[in-house]
């Protein structure tokens, strides 16, 4: 019996080891992610292009960051400041059309000015918006959820395109 346990024991041992690793040598420098980088870049600003070229309605203005927005409908309140509640209404999409997220029916979205996790593309586009404003936006994947996506519905890499109306502000 003493047989049957040492060798199960050994069994087992040997069984659930690890099969040995083989490892590429891949050599990645700054340069290549820089290169990579770049090249993203200039392909998201091509996809960009051509999704604007469908919309020649929209005056789109293109900040510093890459936010590009146009403000289709003029409200005349007050622009958000840092700290404030800003209460919107959204809808959130891919460039191909595919909708990721609306704001629920009679419903507001609402979150802090520059104090919320909310994408740093809208936090841009709101301090640009008055209450009342109703907005396009177009985000390019740096300014939206970049590299990973949201893990949901957002794809990695993704531009978004945002349909935003600016409420109230508390």
């Amino acid at each position: 019996m003493k047989k049957w346990v040492v060798f199960g024991g050994l069994f087992f041992l040997f069984a659930c080891g690890e099969d040995p690793v083989e490892t590429n040598d891949i050599k990645w420098s700054k340069k290549d992610s820089t290169n990579l980088n770049k090249e993203l870049i200039e392909e998201e600003k091509i996809q960009i292009k051509l999704y604007l070229a469908h919309h020649k309605d929209w005056k789109v203005t293109e900040t510093g960051t890459g936010l590009r927005y146009f403000i289709y409908a003029n409200g005349s309140g007050p622009t958000p400041k840092v700290g404030q509640k800003a209460h919107v209404i959204l809808k959130v999409e891919l460039l191909e059309g595919t909708v990721c997220y609306t704001t629920e029916k009679e419903m507001e979205d609402i979150f802090v000015v520059d104090k919320s996790d909310i994408e740093s593309g809208i936090q841009e586009a709101i301090k640009l918006m008055r209450v009342g404003d109703k907005a396009k936006l177009i985000i390019p994947a740096h300014l939206g959820h970049g590299i990973t996506g949201d893990l949901d519905k957002i794809p990695p890499l993704s531009t978004l395109v945002v349909d935003i109306q600016l409420n109230k502000l508390d």
